[in-house]
């Protein structure tokens, strides 16, 4: 079973809540919007603890650090049947401090170049709201969770 854990940054402005997402980058992804916002996320390493890959991930993937204090969300399966581990932190950064890892692809397919691009190409704040129609349609589960969990507090 493949396998992914992440963060999902979470700040109130207000009385609004707002997330932190992340675009993917590279040529596939670069002509949409809708539905292709994520949280940061990745897969852990052979032996290694989702909480710990997912606040890797979310460094790698970003170049911010979160706080140490979690609230873990029912893991969601993805249209894939990825499973997607989650943490909500409560937390602030700048999207345009955004620095994100690379990956390397053959770009344009079977040209035989291979060319970087940015794991992910930018991060953006929004209201949950908003983050419903921006996020991968698998994801939209953790939101949902993270407003019950948080009005509760």
């Amino acid at each position: 079973m493949s396998r992914s854990a992440g963060v999902l940054l979470y700040r109130e402005r207000g009385n609004q809540l707002e997330v932190l997402l992340v675009h993917p980058g590279g040529p596939l992804w670069a002509k949409k919007d809708d539905a292709a916002w994520s949280i940061p996320k990745g897969e852990p390493c052979d032996g290694e603890d989702a909480l710990a890959a997912a606040r890797r991930e979310f460094t790698e993937e970003t170049g911010f650090t979160c706080a140490d204090e979690t609230i873990a969300l029912t893991p969601v399966r993805m249209p894939s049947g990825k499973v997607v581990y989650a943490w909500a932190v409560r937390g602030d950064a700048d999207p345009a401090l955004l620095r994100s890892n690379e990956f390397e692809m053959e770009w344009p397919p079977k040209s035989g170049r291979r060319r970087r691009f940015p794991e992910v190409d930018r991060a953006a704040w929004f209201s949950v709201a908003d983050a419903k129609v921006k996020m991968l349609k698998g994801q939209v589960p953790l939101l949902d969770e993270l407003l019950r969990l948080v009005s509760r507090t």
